[in-house]
């Protein structure tokens, strides 16, 4: 069947094919909410190849089918070598309303919050916290989705409200099993994943991982060599996008400016550090 799209995110376009999806993660790059006019060239690759890596060391049920599809699951006139390195074929699912949220280290919004509550979405920390402090045990903080602005932070309670006690308790388990796991065997590899956040969905009657999984986008991916408690960590994501924007004389209310050529090309290297690091493969699109 050709693919159809459905729909078209910040980053990710869907394509509906019949019983599966086709996913395909875009260079497109998003900063305080708006998708900027340049691309990083070959983002859309480090996230898919990093999902995929995640997806087959994980022993977790997700929605993973392929990361080739063939010719006739692209949208016509679709060009094989754009789609390649950045498409999933995947199962269909009904996707949960609330996004898993784990934090092991105090940061951003957390951050944020702390500072005001001494919590964060109802869990109360420790006092004396500074900014980056590694959290004495990784906590679950879900959040509901909002198709534009930021994801509203909401306590377990009312994601138990929305999805049911047992199947909010199950997501919050196997979301923090996830990234016990995953933060473990990052740090290995010199990074630390200091949050994350998980999306699931419903298939043949049982919860499945889905979409993204423990990258650059979806999590806070800090070098661990160079992390210190009390200040902002440098990373391997679109800091550098947002710290650019930041000297520049945008309102962040209007159409975003142009990147520098710069600022694009190590935007760029720090993903695919991040991919070479975490999979100790080259990345073949270099």
């Amino acid at each position: 069947m050709t693919a159809t799209m459905v729909r078209q995110g910040k980053v990710r376009d869907i394509y509906d094919l019949g019983d599966t999806l086709l996913l395909t993660a875009s260079d497109r790059i998003s900063a305080f909410d708006y998708v900027l006019p340049n691309e990083i060239p070959d983002k859309g690759r480090v996230l898919t190849q990093i999902s995929r890596f995640w997806f087959d060391r994980l022993e977790t049920p997700h929605h993973l089918l392929s990361t080739e599809p063939t010719v006739d699951q692209l949208p016509a006139g679709g060009d094989p070598a754009w789609f390649a390195g950045r498409s999933m074929v995947v199962k269909k699912c009904e996707v949960a309303p609330v996004e898993c949220v784990v934090r092991g280290y105090l940061v951003g919004s957390g951050w944020k919050e702390y500072q005001k509550t001494q919590s964060v979405c109802g869990v109360k920390l420790p006092a004396g916290l500074q900014n980056g402090s590694q959290l004495e045990e990784p906590i679950f903080t879900p959040a509901t989705k909002v198709e534009s602005g930021h994801d509203e932070n909401i306590p377990f309670e009312t994601m138990a409200e929305i999805l049911g006690a047992d199947h909010a308790a199950h997501l919050r388990d196997q979301s923090m099993e996830i990234y016990l796991q995953g933060a473990e065997y990052a740090r290995q590899k010199g990074i630390i994943i200091a949050d994350t956040k998980f999306e699931w969905g419903r298939y043949n009657d049982a919860w499945i991982l889905i979409d993204e999984v423990l990258t650059p986008d979806s999590s806070r991916f800090w070098p661990a060599d160079q992390y210190e408690a009390g200040k902002n960590q440098p990373s391997f994501d679109k800091q550098i996008v947002r710290d650019y924007l930041e000297t520049t004389s945008w309102d962040k209310n209007s159409a975003p400016p142009e990147l520098p050529a710069e600022i694009i090309s190590k935007t760029r290297g720090k993903y695919i550090e991040a991919f070479e690091l975490l999979t100790g493969e080259s990345f073949p699109w270099k």
